[in-house]
C-alpha cells in the first residue's frame, strides 16, 4: 500500500508523468505529480512527495524519503549504500525533506546502524554538482554546499552555513549555523556558529558578516557576533572561559546563544583556531 496520503499512488499508476525509459520498482511510491525524466531509475522503498521533480539519468535507492518539491537533476546518485566497510547491508535510509535543489552528479549515501541508521537533509538547500554526503551526515536547513564540497560520515552542517568549491570535511566535524567555509578548505575540528574559516588545515578569519546582512541581522547584532568572536579567538582563553564570557554577553545579546551552544557542543573535539 502507498504510504503519502490520498493524493498518492504507487509508481506505475503515474505513467503520463514518467518518462518511457524511466525504469520505476512496483515498490517505489510516488506523489500523483512527481515528474520522472528518462534513463532514470528508482528502486523499491524510495518516496518521493508532491511537487518533485526527477530528472533524466538519475538513480534513487531506498529505504529513501524524500519530501515535496524537491528537484534532482541529472547523474545524481541518491540513497546508495554507503562504501563504509562496517555496513553490511542492513536496513538504514536517507531521510531529504522539503524544496531542495540537488545539482548534477550529487552522490548521497545512507546511514550505518553503527551511528544514527539514517543520513538526514532538511529542507531549502541548494547542493551543487558534484557534492559528496556520507553517511550518517545530518545537513540542516538553508544551506548552500557549493561544486565538489565532500562531507565524510557522520558530519553535521547546521542551518545556513556555506561550504564553498572543494572543501573537504572530517568525519564527525560540525559546521555551525551561518559559518562560512572558504574554497578548497580542509576541516579537521569545528567550526563555530557565525565563523568563516579558509585554509588547509583550515584557520578562523574573522565572522560571517556578509551572510548575516543578507539574512536580516542588524548592525548592532552583527557587531554583537564580531566582539564575541574576539573573545574567543582574540583573548587568550581557554574555551569554557570564552563560554563564560559570552553567557555574560548573551542576557542582552541573544543572538550569541547560538555561539555559545556551538562551542559547547564542540568541548571535546576541539574548534577551528
Amino acid at each position: 500500500a502507498c504510504l503519502l496520503g490520498h493524493n498518492t499512488h504507487c509508481a506505475q499508476d503515474a505513467a503520463q508523468l514518467i518518462h518511457p525509459s524511466a525504469i520505476v520498482d512496483p515498490k517505489a511510491e510516488l506523489d500523483s505529480d512527481v515528474e520522472v525524466g528518462p534513463f532514470t531509475y528508482i528502486g523499491p522503498h524510495v518516496q518521493v512527495g508532491a511537487g518533485s521533480r526527477i530528472h533524466s539519468h538519475v538513480v534513487l535507492k531506498g529505504p529513501t524519503v524524500i519530501g515535496r518539491n524537491n528537484r534532482i537533476l541529472q547523474f545524481s546518485s541518491v540513497g546508495e549504500d554507503t562504501p563504509d566497510l562496517k555496513y553490511k547491508s542492513e536496513p538504514t535510509r536517507l531521510v531529504i525533506g522539503d524544496n531542495n535543489v540537488i545539482r548534477e552528479g550529487v552522490t548521497i549515501h545512507r546511514g550505518t546502524v553503527q551511528d544514527r541508521s539514517e543520513t538526514t537533509i532538511g529542507n531549502d538547500n541548494l547542493v551543487m554538482s558534484y557534492v559528496h554526503i556520507a553517511h550518517d551526515c545530518v545537513v540542516g536547513n538553508h544551506t548552500i554546499l557549493v561544486n565538489n564540497a565532500s562531507l565524510a560520515g557522520h558530519v553535521q552542517v547546521d542551518d545556513w552555513a556555506i561550504l564553498s568549491g572543494y572543501s573537504l570535511i572530517n568525519q564527525f566535524s560540525r559546521i555551525g549555523a551561518h559559518s562560512f567555509v572558504g574554497m578548497g578548505s580542509w576541516i579537521k575540528f569545528d567550526v563555530p556558529a557565525y565563523v568563516t574559516v579558509q585554509g588547509t588545515p583550515a584557520e578562523a578569519r574573522g565572522i560571517n558578516a556578509e551572510g548575516l546582512r543578507r539574512r536580516g541581522f542588524t548592525p548592532e547584532q552583527v557587531a554583537a557576533v564580531r566582539q564575541a568572536y574576539k573573545v574567543v579567538y582574540r583573548r587568550g582563553l581557554n574555551l569554557d572561559e570564552a563560554i563564560a564570557d559570552l553567557e555574560l554577553r548573551a542576557a542582552e545579546h541573544p543572538e550569541l546563544n547560538i555561539l555559545i551552544q556551538s562551542l559547547r557542543d564542540s568541548e571535546g573535539r576541539g574548534i577551528v583556531r
